[in-house]
């Protein structure tokens, strides 16, 4: 398990080295999400497409930094140069999984959760008598393999060039086999994301509302930056980096991690 701390601590040492390139890559991927995300009819879906393209540009950069070589801007978009038929497919099948995880929540509950997802008004008396604590366990048991499916694939369909099915199955496979390592890096990111900058803003804010509110401004900049380095981190610790040849042997790689 120490090796999930490992993740996080790695990534804070490699954001370090390079702290313009890595923030704006990860807020550069970000706000292009966004941004097609607001145009009608046809920017969610993509968005969706893009999304691993995208952020390979962010693991791209987080590799060059990591091998000490110069990258500017247009790194973010270097994912779109590589496998990206792959890369699409693999949006695609992830935004078909997680629709189908939300219809399934919507049987549920008949809608309160994902009502609430939207920012959504509801009722307290319907979110009280909804069997809203049943569907969010339900929904971590169906979004979490989606997620495992989702993790390392972008980064297996463009450093090693494979197929969109077989980059999902070897993402997933890596995290089951990996889950050790997962669990104490999930933890690491809960406390570092977001306990320990609540507390430091909900503490500021006791001392001034106004020093609170400008600390909530800078904070993000910081972490969700870091937090996208450790993805980079987490993924070379599992799989390694590229040689040009072929996908290295998950099973020694995966094996490492059950005794994390």
């Amino acid at each position: 398990m120490q090796r999930g701390w490992a993740w996080l601590r790695d990534g804070v040492q490699l954001w370090r080295r390079n702290p313009a390139l890595i923030t704006f890559a990860t807020f550069g991927y970000l706000l292009t999400l966004v941004v097609l995300s607001v145009v009608p009819l046809i920017g969610q879906l993509a968005a969706s497409l893009i999304m691993p393209a995208l952020s390979v540009g962010v693991l791209n950069a987080c590799r060059a930094i990591d091998a000490r070589r110069k990258a500017g801007p247009d790194v973010l978009f270097s994912g779109f140069r590589i496998n990206l038929q792959a890369l699409v497919a693999i949006g695609g099948l992830y935004l078909i999984a997680t629709m189908a995880v939300l219809l399934i929540l919507t049987a549920v509950d008949d809608g309160t959760l994902f009502e609430i997802l939207r920012g959504g008004e509801v009722d307290p008396q319907t979110a009280g008598d909804s069997t809203l604590g049943f569907t969010l366990v339900v929904a971590v048991a169906l979004s979490t393999p989606v997620m495992m499916a989702y993790w390392f694939a972008p980064m297996l369909a463009a450093w090693w060039r494979v197929s969109a099915p077989k980059a999902l199955f070897f993402s997933f496979y890596a995290c089951l086999r990996n889950w050790r390592p997962f669990l104490a890096y999930a933890i690491g990111l809960a406390i570092f994301g977001a306990i320990l900058p609540g507390i430091v803003i909900g503490v500021l804010g006791l001392i001034s509302p106004a020093l609170g509110t400008l600390a909530s401004l800078p904070i993000p900049l910081l972490i969700v930056p870091v937090i996208f380095a450790s993805f980079y981190t987490c993924a070379r610790d599992v799989f390694g980096l590229p040689d040009g040849s072929t996908l290295p042997a998950i099973d020694t790689a995966a094996d490492g991690g059950d005794g994390g």
